[in-house]
């Protein structure tokens, strides 16, 4: 059978799942719309947590980067799953015990003003649709490739599969269609790991087989006789700085990505909050293990298979000609000798190989069974629709909870409500689907833009908001303004508007560390010139910081 048999079989079967899921968890309130009735367990949370933050970028586009990116691409890896710990241990079961639906709505009330909360909703807003780009792209790229439909006709069909279950059940729905989606996106993840592993290092353990085998030593070898730097030497397609700054700026926006926050508003209290971070953290480190070795591994294979082979030799690759006709996969014959190869320079180099499409292609390079091909595009969805449902939820949340009932609205009623934040739902839907079908750059390279504008949004006003009193609504606002501001400027300036990268050579990925950084400058010297918050919200802070003997939360608003 073939490849696109085993694929629409999968495929089928995990969506009618998400589906089924959507109808038994659709709800009629808006506690159980907007964080799950509070009631998930903590490690149904941990894994929807990992579903929900292993987005497109780590299942579909990580490895890719890493492969081609070799020492510097391990910024992904310490960027996100050290960003991870941090919200784990610094935010997390503080801002759960705070007890509110959002992180706009913690804005608001911790820092009292109205003001305040509508610049973290346009924040949220921000952050999550670029995010939600990525995830986008990641689905008609799967569906372009295995359904062999063009990527718009992928990206519609995703949005009608996630608009769903989001729709209907909110975030009970996407909760539990999150655990199910993580047990497929892993799966999916190791057994090709498992596969290749043994086929190259004799070793079905891909951690085992990528530390005790020779396959680093020889893909260094090949890469330096292609002239490439050496595989795992550091710093060759990156400054040391802009390793420094993209890291932390990953660390911290994952530390302050809205829709990640929300994941510990759903469990009973503070001490679920602490467990289905330990949970998640578990989970997201199976993958994250993996991840170095797949992506060389998959390296590896590629040169393997294409370097130096005649055009005839290519052309017989099946998998070569579908990813092809996608438009992913591009070769020209460019001194005519009729073979291949594969340089770092532009103007010779003969093969043009789409990041995001390397452990989406990696089972078929390896020669492995159709039905392992078809697991792995059934888990890229699984970990694209995954956190699309977490970012449109925040986006609903946003302005139905934060700026319908909190500002516009208060007397709104609970259909009311949920009315708003579906139909918020499906427009930011189109939205989302508009930037997949005309992505600004790779996938994981969309998603890091996210990361940044969190950094520099979010991250210093939530943690001085938590272990700072005397931080107040003047140095809020003015803080997450300026490293908002700054940073979008810069972004959209360098990969838009052709602007250099003139912070000492900094990338628009990376620029998000020095937006936090005046975020927080600006937030602690503006309130230390203006009055200090009133008692009341001092003595919430303390409170908030305060173990409980009994474990009971402030109710929620």
């Amino acid at each position: 059978m073939t490849v696109e048999f085993w694929t629409i079989l999968f495929v089928a079967i995990s969506f009618l799942l998400y589906l089924y899921i959507g109808w038994r968890s659709r709800v009629k309130d808006s506690k159980g719309f907007f964080v799950a009735g509070q009631g998930v367990p903590a490690i149904a949370n941990g894994a929807a947590t990992a579903a929900d933050w292993m987005s497109a970028a780590s299942f579909i586009s990580m490895a890719g980067l890493i492969s081609f990116l070799g020492y510097d691409g391990s910024i992904y890896l310490m960027g996100w799953t050290g960003g991870y710990v941090l919200l784990a241990l610094l935010l997390a079961p503080y801002l759960r015990k705070f007890g509110k639906y959002t992180v706009p709505d913690f804005v608001g009330d911790r820092y009292y003003s109205q003001v305040a909360r509508l610049v973290a909703v346009v924040a949220a807003i921000f952050v999550s649709l670029t995010y939600i780009a990525g995830q986008m792209q990641g689905v008609g790229i799967v569906l372009s490739r295995f359904l062999q439909v063009d990527i718009t006709r992928g990206v519609v069909i995703g949005m009608v599969i996630v608009g769903f279950f989001s729709i209907l059940g909110g975030m009970k729905g996407i909760t539990w269609t999150q655990v199910a989606q993580y047990f497929v996106l892993i799966v999916a993840y190791l057994i090709p790991a498992f596969a290749i592993s043994w086929k190259l290092t004799g070793n079905p353990i891909p951690q085992l087989g990528f530390t005790f085998s020779n396959i680093a030593q020889d893909l260094n070898g090949i890469h330096e006789s292609l002239g490439f730097g050496a595989y795992t030497s550091p710093f060759t397609n990156k400054s040391m700085l802009d390793v420094l700054f993209i890291t932390i700026a990953l660390m911290v926006g994952t530390a302050g990505l809205p829709h990640v926050i929300v994941r510990f508003y759903t469990v009973p209290d503070a001490r679920s909050a602490r467990y289905s971070a330990a949970w998640a953290l578990l989970f997201i480190a199976i993958l994250y293990t993996t991840a170095p070795a797949l992506s060389m591994f998959a390296r590896y294979n590629l040169i393997d298979s294409l370097n130096n082979r005649t055009i005839e030799e290519v052309r017989k690759l099946d998998w070569v000609n579908k990813w092809e006709n996608v438009e992913l996969l591009k070769f020209e014959d460019k001194n005519g000798d009729g073979r291949l190869q594969f340089t770092p320079d532009k103007q010779t180099n003969e093969l043009d190989v789409h990041r995001d499409i390397i452990v989406l292609s990696t089972p078929e390079v390896a020669q492995l069974p159709p039905w392992v091909v078809a697991l792995v595009a059934a888990g890229g969805l699984a970990a694209a629709l995954s956190t699309a449902s977490g970012l449109l939820l925040v986006i609903s949340s946003s302005i139905a909870h934060d700026v319908y009932y909190r500002m516009i609205n208060p007397g709104a009623s609970e259909a009311k409500r949920l009315l708003v934040g579906r139909i918020t739902i499906g427009l930011s839907l189109i939205v989302a689907g508009y930037f997949g079908i005309n992505p600004p750059g790779f996938v994981a390279q969309v998603v890091a833009f996210a990361f940044g504008l969190a950094a520099a949004s979010f991250f210093p006003v939530i943690v001085l908001g938590i272990f700072d009193k005397r931080t107040n609504k003047e140095g809020a606002i003015a803080g997450m303004l300026a490293g908002l501001i700054f940073t979008a400027t810069y972004i959209i300036g360098v990969k838009f508007g052709g602007m250099s990268p003139w912070f000492f050579g900094v990338s628009a990925e990376g620029i998000g560390t020095v937006g936090m950084v005046i975020n927080l400058l600006v937030t602690v010297v503006v309130s230390r010139f203006t009055p200090e918050p009133p008692a009341e919200i001092q003595a919430l802070v303390e409170d908030i910081r305060t173990p409980s003997t009994n474990i009971e939360d402030l109710p929620v608003s």
